[in-house]
């Protein structure tokens, strides 16, 4: 009877510890750092950092790299995040992904230890043609309908112009006149 007391006592202490445990284990896996990753429409990686408990972005330096994996198999990375010029939360890949569709998992382990993935396919982008240059003879006609569709506009601003600056003259003259 002891020993079955024992035994009954042992499974009864590994169970609480396994259910007080569990919440502590889980808290320490869950990150404060909350990972948005996406591909940029080329062949680059956006991912920005922000806080989990207020939304606000992530200031500080961070540590994170980048491992890709397409569905064929080939791998690439990891590969270190650098910082985007275009927000100071906003990170890049330090080097283009290869063209194809890749699971993208980024780690971070500083200011917090985080981990999120994403599918991106990174492509080459196709600029349109480039257009044909304008000739100069075809500038120069353009310039000279454009001056002689606005030929009274320009003579009534010449006008205009000249009007005010008659009537301050007027306006200095009386008053010298009116003062002296």
């Amino acid at each position: 009877m002891n020993k079955a007391l024992r035994y009954a006592a042992t499974i009864l202490l590994a169970g609480l510890g396994l259910l007080l445990g569990a919440p502590a284990a889980s808290a320490a896996l869950d990150s404060p750092l909350a990972l948005e990753v996406a591909g940029d429409g080329a062949r680059n990686v956006n991912v920005l950092f922000t806080w989990k408990k207020d939304g606000r972005p992530v200031t500080d330096i961070v540590a994170a790299t980048l491992l890709a994996k397409a569905p064929d198999g080939r791998t690439f990375g990891p590969i270190p995040l650098k910082s985007a010029p275009e927000g100071q939360n906003l990170y890049n890949a330090a080097e283009p992904l290869p063209a194809g569709e890749w699971k993208v998992t980024v780690t971070a382990t500083k200011p917090a230890e985080a981990s999120k993935s994403a599918t991106v396919k990174a492509q080459d982008i196709k600029l349109p043609a480039a257009a044909a240059p304008v000739s100069s003879t075809a500038l120069a006609e353009r310039a000279q309908e454009s001056s002689s569709d606005d030929l009274p506009l320009q003579i009534g601003v010449i006008v205009a112009a000249a009007l005010a600056a008659v009537a301050v003259m007027i306006v200095l003259i009386r008053r010298r006149n009116v003062s002296g």
